[in-house]
């Protein structure tokens, strides 16, 4: 039975983490004391459920729990810092501090260590988020103890609406361009003015025509999409920002 240690002071470790080309210790003291911290573990480094939604997630949301209080958002895995680093830098996770737990201290201490013998992993440990204020566990997340890796409580989204019920989320904001494009350009700008975050994909860099029309039944550039929502051409998306700043 996994225990939550809500009201319990964090475990004190020493993290053993690589930065540039020198070993540098990192107690918890270091990590927690003074501040308020979001903590998510999970399984490994570049497994899929943790590559492709735990990880990105925070790491998108991170301006989000910062404006609200949050001083640190941090990644534990039983992994060693070399790995960690590397895959911080695959996921391009800056806004995310990136904890090696390479023998399992840390999340042995918080009884949060399994066997994952089966994977061929060892141990290691069980998806869970917390927010610990100054040293102390203020909220668990822990997921349900089933067969496999579930993932529904320990997300970024579940631990914002704790953190800030009433916080609103960054728009997710695709912006389909070409090189040399004046109209991407201005959708581009027009984004940047309004303090809205895109990511661009680039013709025969990131996708080819044959996909942008699929994806929107069109052949011209830009095509921004938000939330879901084919908002269309720079035109279109000048009407879209209008409409919203008059909201």
């Amino acid at each position: 039975m996994l225990e939550n240690r809500e009201g319990q002071h964090v475990p004190s470790v020493t993290f053993r983490t690589r930065r540039e080309h020198e070993w540098v210790n990192v107690s918890s003291d270091d990590v927690f004391q003074g501040k308020t911290v979001v903590v998510f573990s999970l399984p490994g480094a570049f497994t899929p459920t943790c590559s492709s939604s735990h990880v990105p997630r925070y790491n998108q949301l991170a301006p989000v729990f910062r404006a609200h209080g949050v001083d640190d958002i941090v990644c534990v895995s039983v992994n060693d810092a070399f790995v960690m680093n590397e895959w911080r830098a695959d996921q391009k996770a800056w806004s995310i501090t990136f904890l090696p737990d390479g023998n399992g201290e840390f999340t042995g201490a918080m009884g949060m260590l399994v066997p994952k013998d089966e994977l061929g992993f060892g141990e290691r440990s069980w998806r869970y988020a917390m927010l610990v204020r100054d040293g102390v566990i203020e909220k668990m997340f822990i997921e349900p103890e089933e067969a496999g890796d579930p993932f529904g409580v320990s997300d970024a989204d579940t631990m914002l609406a704790y953190v800030a019920p009433e916080a609103g989320k960054p728009l997710d904001v695709t912006v389909f361009s070409r090189p040399g494009c004046p109209y991407c350009a201005r959708a581009k700008g027009m984004l940047n003015d309004a303090g809205i975050a895109f990511e661009e994909l680039v013709l025969n860099r990131d996708y080819t025509d044959a996909s942008l029309r699929a994806v929107s039944a069109a052949t011209t550039v830009p095509q921004v999409f938000i939330n879901g929502e084919h908002v269309g051409g720079s035109e279109e998306l000048e009407r879209w920002l209008g409409a919203r700043q008059a909201a």
